[in-house]
């Protein structure tokens, strides 16, 4: 499934009426696009997005993995690094949700038109699937409180 700019949308109204379909995803969001959609990420690369949907006995299930590599800013020292994520991600996919107090509302992507923003979806799954704190290393050092040396490139005169 090839994507439009900006957004990869997938039409769902087949996939949701017969058992047994199944539609392949190869397709990647530039990271210039990426960044025009907004948000706090600064993407280094594009994002690939690498998976099927498949409705079987009448369930629909999307099941992709996503890859893309950030830039950041280290929560500890400020330097600023690259580092590649990739996450594999199942949701089932339905065009309606039955109002039962919304108990099980958050274990299902709802596709109201028949289509499905999956640009906007990994998106969102990426941000979710992103550690809190950020850090260049796991043994970042940080800076120092007095002068504001970074520590990991070596340890600083001041009132020790």
């Amino acid at each position: 499934m090839k994507g439009c700019a900006f957004n990869v949308i997938i039409q769902l109204r087949e996939l949701f009426n017969v058992e047994g379909q199944t539609v392949k995803i190869d397709d990647t969001v530039s990271a210039e696009e990426l960044s025009a959609l907004g948000g706090y990420e600064q993407y280094a690369s594009d994002m690939r997005l690498l998976g099927k949907i498949a409705n079987r006995a009448g369930v629909v299930t999307l099941s992709y993995a996503v890859s893309v590599t950030l830039r950041h800013l280290c929560d500890r020292c400020s330097e600023e690094f690259e580092r590649e994520y990739g996450y594999e991600l199942t949701h089932t996919l339905v065009t309606s949700l039955e109002d039962d107090g919304g108990e099980y509302e958050e274990d299902y992507i709802l596709c109201p038109e028949n289509a499905l923003d999956l640009t906007e979806l990994a998106l969102s799954d990426l941000r979710l699937s992103l550690p809190t704190k950020i850090l260049c290393r796991e043994d970042c050092k940080g800076l120092c409180p007095e002068c504001g040396k970074n520590l990991n490139e070596g340890g600083c005169d001041c009132g020790k």
